[in-house]
């Protein structure tokens, strides 16, 4: 009986060691739509191909309060996931937990200090060490437009200046169609008040004003001309606006009701999702006054701590393959966003790409790539979502005024 116990149990032990030398990976993510669970199962197909099990860490309601809180409760039973997709500063926050890896070995042998635009490097650093790998980056600050539109109008160009953009809605209004799309979220009315202040201010000025959260600068007459601006384009807006979902808001464009869109470059996937070519069928450029500058959303996965060697192995693996030119270029042309290598090469990519990709490393080397607050990259989250209310309510209030939006700005700023 004994000898069978344990015949047994070192049969367990050596199955036990067959499997850790495979090693698993359990991701926590949220990339469900079409594009990005083709995505999704490439890293997968990546991940086995170096003998590694896959496992998915199924997140119900995308990334919101209840994944977190799941991810939460797990970490601090001490059985934590390989990786979880989180970005911006909630990566330091759980850093600080103390319960991230370090992976500045592999970030030196593949020297991703060298391919990373600083700005985004820090992000994924934590007292100057690599503590999560960046998928992509996508760009906010854009102007989508219909090119049917644009021709009905006799819009013959793409505004660069605010004054061109109210000049093309004028002719967008008198030829009957719905100026600017819009829909009803806090994110896209922040997702548009960045962008008026970026191209009002400039990029130091959205950095002092929206990142640094600087008194001066959110009291400042330049704020208040981004306000000013930010509130006209609402004039331009329809009334079924309110609680509209962004991707409906596109679809205006796409159907030729409406002319412009203020949206980051996941509205090109809509665009191509319904046949529509870039250049042909509509037009994408920088939002007026912003084109040597560029507002940043980088998706990216934080690595936990793990005792097992082989799911070690098969984290470093993970992060190693998330970093390769070659997921790279498959997730994005999938995603509608660009890698977040530079010097990538875009040649499978179409034209809003490729501007996208010269931008980004342009205004890395310039000082005008800048986090998208509206898209969690730049402030603590309680201060992100106090500044958005307060945006989001003189954005559907007309009796706030322009002073007491600054008023409350200047408060929401200091919430902790």
């Amino acid at each position: 009986m004994w000898k069978m116990t344990k015949i047994a149990a070192l049969a367990v032990g050596l199955a036990a060691a067959m499997s850790a030398s495979a090693g698993e990976v359990e991701v926590l993510h949220y990339w469900t739509s079409g594009g990005e669970a083709k995505s999704a199962a490439e890293l997968k197909k990546i991940m086995q191909s170096k003998g590694h099990t896959w496992r998915d860490f199924a997140v119900a309601g995308g990334g919101g309060d209840s994944a977190m809180t799941v991810l939460k409760s797990r970490v601090i039973s001490g059985n934590p996931p390989s990786a979880a997709q989180v970005k911006g500063p909630a990566i330091q926050e759980w850093a600080s937990e103390g319960v991230l890896a370090n992976v500045d070995a592999l970030a030196k042998t593949e020297k991703w200090d060298d391919v990373l635009p600083k700005v985004v490097a820090d992000v994924m650093k934590y007292k100057g060490s690599y503590v999560a790998a960046p998928v992509n980056v996508h760009r906010v600050n854009w102007l989508w437009a219909s090119s049917d539109a644009l021709k009905k109008a006799g819009v013959a160009s793409m505004p660069k200046t605010w004054d061109e953009f109210f000049a093309a809605a004028d002719k967008f209004k008198a030829a009957g169609l719905v100026p600017v799309a819009h829909g009803g979220q806090n994110w896209q009315d922040f997702t548009t008040f960045e962008s008026v202040v970026l191209g009002v201010g400039g990029a130091k000025f959205y950095q002092d004003a929206l990142v640094k959260l600087d008194d001066k600068a959110i009291n400042s007459d330049t704020m208040k001309k981004s306000l000013e601006t930010f509130r006209r384009i609402k004039t331009y807006t329809d009334p079924g606006a309110p609680g509209r979902d962004w991707n409906l808001a596109t679809a205006m464009l796409i159907q030729g009701k409406a002319g412009f869109q203020l949206m980051g470059d996941w509205a090109k996937g809509e665009f191509i999702a319904a046949n529509k070519a870039p250049g042909k069928d509509f037009q994408c450029a920088a939002a007026p006054g912003t084109a040597n500058a560029f507002t940043f959303n980088v998706d990216s996965f934080i690595l936990f701590k793990l005792k097992d060697a082989a799911a070690q192995k098969a984290q470093s693996d993970l992060a190693s393959s998330i970093m390769s030119p070659e997921f790279q270029e498959v997730f994005n042309l999938n995603k509608g966003s660009i890698p977040v290598r530079t010097g990538q090469k875009m040649d499978k990519f179409d034209d809003c790409a490729k501007l996208s990709s010269k931008d980004f490393a342009d205004t890395a080397k310039s000082g005008g790539l800048v986090p998208s607050v509206a898209h969690g990259m730049a402030i603590a989250p309680a201060t992100e979502g106090a500044i958005k209310d307060v945006v989001s309510q003189f954005w559907n209030d007309d009796k706030v005024s322009v002073a007491d939006a600054m008023k409350k700005i200047a408060a929401a700023a200091k919430t902790k």
